[in-house]
């Protein structure tokens, strides 16, 4: 309850008032936006491995680790792209991806699972791991899931005064309350 409390004190509910709270003296670079309805969850294939930039900067480990780390196998790359699609208070329909830790590593863990059943069929494997990861963020909170999203811009996007320069950096999915509270 209090974590609820919390997160929702500033919620947006209009995507257009939100980009321009983004612009300009507020500069809003972070926000709880929740969305008048999800009507899609959606995934697209990206690149598999890193940019040249980022193992660079993987390659920077714990300095207090025990041994040496392998920095490949830090952070395996998603290679996927999560999107939500989703219209706000103005009805105006919105597709914003999801980048979040959370999501890759129910991924990765979906797609241990089916690597167990698939029997060495790589693409079957990352099938069943997809519809599993869509099976948990659009059927099952959609049904018992009162969705807020926590949005955020990069510096990049946010200096460039993109269009939209905001991205999902977080779900959050308390229950549904189906009964007022009583006092």
């Amino acid at each position: 309850m209090k974590r609820k409390e919390y997160c929702l004190k500033n919620v947006y509910t209009n995507f257009d008032r939100l980009i321009e709270d983004s612009q300009k003296p507020l500069n809003v670079s972070l926000a709880t936006f929740k969305p008048t309805a999800i009507t899609a969850f959606e995934w697209e294939e990206c690149e598999r491995e890193w940019k040249d930039e980022w193992v660079e900067i993987r390659k920077q480990t714990d300095l207090f680790a025990a041994g040496s780390i392998d920095p490949q196998k830090l952070i395996p790359k998603v290679p996927f792209k999560f999107f939500y699609k989703f219209t706000d208070e103005t009805g105006k329909q919105r597709r914003l991806m999801i980048e979040d830790w959370e999501i890759g590593q129910l991924y990765w863990n979906c797609l241990k699972e089916a690597t167990k059943l698939a029997a060495h069929d790589e693409k079957a494997a990352e099938i069943t791991a997809l519809k599993k990861v869509k099976e948990k963020y659009y059927d099952d909170f959609l049904k018992s899931k009162d969705i807020y999203l926590f949005v955020g811009t990069t510096k990049e996007w946010h200096m460039r005064r993109a269009s939209n320069p905001f991205v999902i950096i977080g779900v959050f999915y308390p229950m549904k309350e189906t009964q007022g509270l009583l006092f």
